[in-house]
């Protein structure tokens, strides 16, 4: 992952680690064993960890007390048209679990 990464970001391999561990620790990877190797893979789907950034970045960037559109993805690269409707929901679900106001 390191290797495939480094040409973008041209972090050493200790950041790459630090950071792959810390997603860990948030619970947007997870690490498995495969053959003796530590692999890492996605915990939630794109749209779970879009749903939550979105969210975050309203919330704390913006300081919006609702989701962004869903319009806002629909000429996306990220999100196909019969995605849209799947993320608004998590959206939504994202922002009632979190609570509509700042705390």
């Amino acid at each position: 992952m390191h290797d495939a990464t480094f040409g973008e970001t041209q972090w050493s391999f200790s950041t790459t680690r630090k950071t792959l561990d810390r997603m860990v620790d948030k619970g947007i990877v997870r690490v498995e064993l495969v053959h003796g190797l530590k692999t890492f893979v996605a915990a939630t789907s794109k749209l779970e960890t879009l749903a939550s950034f979105v969210n975050d970045f309203a919330r704390n960037v913006l300081d919006l007390d609702g989701p962004l559109p869903t319009a806002t993805f629909a000429n996306s690269r990220v999100v196909d048209p019969d995605e849209v409707e799947a993320l608004e929901a998590l959206l939504v679900k994202h922002r009632a679990k979190n609570g509509k106001g700042r705390s």
